[in-house]
Order: C-alpha cells, then sequence, then structure tokens
C-alpha cells in the first residue's frame, strides 16, 4: 500500500506555491486537514470579521481538493495523535506559523510526533524571509524599516513560485458528513455580514482575480493614489493574505510578469515597501513576542491613559461628530476593511484625541477586520501610538479634518459611509460641528439630531496629548 502523508493546513488556504502540499504529494497519498484550534490561542481566537471569512475560505478549498478536506475543531496535539493511529501516518506536513502561541503549540506537537516516530517537515509558504533570516551584521533583529527594507530587497533573487499539477494530487476521500464546514459554527448568529458577501470573493481564484484588477486599474498610480480613500488604488489583498490564499511570491511574480516594460518602476518599488512592512512586522512579531500586549517603548506604561468606555464605544460606532473618521469606523463595520490612510487617522484620533490606550483599538480591530493579522495589527498600532519601534513620534497628531480636506476633498469616501451628511456641501462635510447651524440646516442636517456634536475638541484634546507625553520627560 502507499503511504499516508498528513498535509496540515493553516494560513496556507490555497494549493499553489504551496510548498508543504507540494512536498507532501512526491511522499504518498495525502490526508488534508485543517483544524479550528479555540483550545491553544487563548485571547487571539479569531474575531467575528476573520471567521467569516475563514468560513467561505474553507468552502472554496474543500472544493478544489474535490470536497476531500478533513476539518476538526480543538487541540491539534490530540486530533493529529487520533489521525496517525486510524490511518497509519509516517510522515506530517504543515507551513511555518509565526504567532507566539502557534509557535509554542508547533514545538510540543513536533517533539511528540518526533519521539514517537512520525517525521514532520515544515516550511516557509508566508513569507518572503523568515525572520531569523533578515537580521543585521551582529546576527540582532532591525529595529528600523529601512535598512530592513533594503537587505530583505537584496534577498529576493528567487521568486518563482511553485506550481502544483493537480493531477498528481491523491487525496484520501473525506469521511465526514455533509455540513463538516458548517459544524465549525464559523458564521455569527446575526447575519451583520451581509455587505460583506457583495464585497469579497474568499478563497484562491478570489485572491487572484483581485490581484489582477489590481495590476489592471490600481498600480500605475499607487505610490501617489494610495492615499485617497475614494480611489480604486489599492489592491485590498490583505485579508487573502493573511489567509494564505495567495503567497507574496506569487504578488511579486505576477506583478512583475504584468508591468514589465510598462515603466512604472516607482509605483511598484513603492509596492513593494508596502509588502516589506508586513515582514517587516512579523520580524518584531517573532523576535518582541510581548509587542501584542505591551509598550515596546515601555516609557509609556507610565503614560496616564483615560479608558473612557463611554468615549471609546462612540469611536467604535462612528459617531464621533468627525465624519472622516465616522466614515472610516463604519466602513470597518459593514465590511471588514479601512483603507490605509483612514486606519491611521482613526487610530490617531482613539490614541491622541480621546485618550484611549493602544490595545483597546487593536481589540476591536481583531475582532471586526478581515484581514486581522496579530503582527501587522500590533505592530501599527504601537506605531500610532508612538511607543513602538521606529514609530511616528507621539507629538505626531493626525488632525482628522485636515486629512479629509486633504485626501477626501469633494467628501466622496464620506458621502459612501455617512448617509446623512450626503447632502452636507464639500464645504461643509469635513467638520459640519464647527460650521453655522442654521446653514447645516438649509441642507437638512441638525447637530445632534442627524449628526453628532464632535465628541471632543481637537485642539483641547490635542495639547491634553503634548502635555501627558511631556510628563513622561519630567
Amino acid at each position: 500500500m502507499n503511504p499516508v502523508t498528513l498535509m496540515w493546513f493553516r494560513q496556507d488556504l490555497r494549493l499553489q506555491d504551496n510548498p508543504a502540499l507540494t512536498a507532501a504529494i512526491s511522499d504518498g497519498h495525502v490526508l488534508p486537514i485543517y483544524i479550528l484550534d479555540d483550545t491553544n490561542a487563548g485571547a487571539w481566537q479569531l474575531g467575528a470579521a476573520s471567521r467569516w471569512w475563514l468560513h467561505h475560505s474553507l468552502q472554496q478549498l474543500d472544493k478544489t481538493l474535490d470536497h476531500k478536506l478533513w476539518l476538526f475543531q480543538g487541540d491539534p496535539q490530540r486530533i493529529i495523535r487520533q489521525l496517525i493511529s486510524e490511518h497509519g501516518i509516517g510522515t506530517v506536513y504543515w507551513n511555518r506559523c509565526y504567532e507566539p502561541w502557534r509557535i509554542n503549540r508547533d514545538k510540543g506537537i513536533k517533539a511528540e510526533l518526533e519521539k514517537a516516530g512520525v517525521a514532520v517537515h515544515s516550511f516557509n509558504a508566508s513569507l518572503l524571509s523568515e525572520p531569523w533570516m533578515n537580521l543585521k551584521q551582529d546576527d540582532t533583529p532591525y529595529k528600523v524599516f529601512t535598512p530592513f527594507y533594503k537587505k530583505c530587497i537584496q534577498q529576493l533573487s528567487d521568486i518563482d513560485p511553485l506550481k502544483l499539477d493537480s493531477d498528481t494530487l491523491t487525496l484520501i476521500p473525506c469521511q465526514q458528513k455533509q455540513g463538516k464546514i458548517e459544524s465549525l459554527n464559523l458564521l455569527p448568529k446575526i447575519a451583520w455580514y451581509k455587505q460583506m458577501e457583495k464585497i469579497w470573493s474568499p478563497g484562491e481564484a478570489g485572491a487572484h482575480e483581485r490581484l489582477i484588477r489590481f495590476i489592471q486599474s490600481g498600480i500605475e498610480n499607487y505610490k501617489t493614489g494610495r492615499d485617497f480613500p475614494s480611489l480604486n488604488a489599492v489592491s485590498r489583498i490583505s485579508p487573502h493574505l493573511h489567509f494564505g490564499e495567495i503567497s507574496p511570491r506569487q504578488i511579486l511574480a505576477n506583478v512583475a510578469q504584468a508591468t514589465h516594460g510598462h515603466q512604472i518602476e516607482g509605483q511598484v518599488e513603492h509596492y513593494h515597501r508596502e509588502l516589506a512592512w508586513r515582514e517587516f512586522s512579523y520580524s518584531l512579531l517573532y523576535h518582541y513576542p510581548e509587542i501584542t500586549t505591551q509598550n515596546m517603548n515601555r516609557n509609556f506604561d507610565r503614560f496616564p491613559w483615560m479608558n473612557n468606555a463611554k468615549l471609546l464605544s462612540i469611536w467604535q460606532q462612528g459617531k464621533t461628530g468627525y465624519p472622516i473618521i465616522d466614515a472610516g469606523m463604519r466602513e470597518l463595520w459593514n465590511t471588514g476593511y479601512m483603507h490605509n490612510r483612514v486606519r491611521m487617522i482613526v487610530a490617531s484620533f482613539l490614541v491622541k484625541n480621546l485618550g484611549i490606550p493602544w490595545q483597546r483599538g487593536a481589540e476591536w480591530f481583531w475582532d471586526c477586520l478581515l484581514d486581522a493579522d496579530l503582527a501587522n495589527n500590533s505592530c501599527s498600532w504601537q506605531w500610532v501610538a508612538g511607543c513602538g519601534t521606529d514609530a511616528a513620534p507621539y507629538f505626531r497628531i493626525f488632525n482628522p479634518v485636515t486629512q479629509s480636506q486633504k485626501f477626501d476633498a469633494k467628501g466622496e469616501y464620506i458621502r459612501a459611509y455617512v448617509p446623512e451628511l450626503r447632502n452636507c456641501p464639500d464645504k461643509l462635510i469635513h467638520d459640519p460641528g464647527s460650521a453655522d447651524e442654521t446653514e447645516l440646516a438649509k441642507h437638512g442636517i441638525r447637530l445632534g439630531r442627524d449628526y453628532p456634536r464632535p465628541v471632543v475638541d481637537l485642539k483641547e484634546s490635542r495639547e491634553a496629548a503634548l502635555n501627558a507625553y511631556k510628563s513622561l520627560k519630567e
């Protein structure tokens, strides 16, 4: 009989450029599994939006595997042990993950399996360069992005993705009953996600379709256009990348091939930088696992945060009285996504104008974002808060009004997500709270009834934030 190998899918829900799957196929008949691990995840169980995406991504993966994907929920160590016993499995394959809790779990599983005489092979399928590969000359991790990026680029000599011939894929038939994906209970009882279904197509095919659309209509204006939330100038591929429906090597290879000879090297290079920021975040998470909850700059442990639950709720609901903030928070709730420029604005407002700890914002993003990525989420929030490595200085405070005027001058993004301001003229839409109320009334807007009054004064809250920052130095 042919040997049976176990392929454990994790954050690599694709067939192409999947090194663990390619290796497993060459070693025998494959039993493909996915395990929803809420047992070891602790505080980092998937948020509601991510669970919605995972449900549909697993559906697509199961379909491409001719409905032979086995699905489980619970402790992987126990589940894999049982599968090995039942199917006589001699080798287990997986692609590496880099979150601290997953690293600890995988080390324990590997040690047990090897002690039992079962071979374990793991691969890199998620990063261009793993965290221990891109180090300074003294073998310490980079804390500044630019030198990290320069070395990262030097290591990109081989980006040819692996190609899988599906005809060589011999899978063990799945014995689980119909409805196996539904049994994971990934979808919440309240179907708030209906809008997401109209926008997103989770799965490997959807990932490549979105990349093609970006190459065709976005990348030529990426460097400048990516700052304007109403423009179609960003890839929006981050949820696909997070769940491993597409690899960064595939992205680079496809972009390079499609843009060759188009003389848009500057645009492409800027897109490379954004992919490298993801790599940088993973490096920081690997070397400093405490950054998910603790300030990298420990001076901020003494910062006089407010922890105001009422203000946090107002921010979460998009009812702050500042249209660009409210548009961003409502985009997040309704679509599971927020434009990157707006992410920085809403994060700065929470931390610096409302004085609420960055951890509370990171927790909300974790639950609401389809691309909720522990490395990116933690590092990005610390960057905005000013307490991370290579962070924006704390005194850099995004003014939501001037940011809105600059990057959404005609209010197109605001009107898309704040319908009560659709009739507001351009000159008033960025800061209705300071506009003449008689003028607003002409357009059917009454503050406090049709649209909230500003929850804080920008000038006063900015001064309070700067004074709090100064207190750290005293």
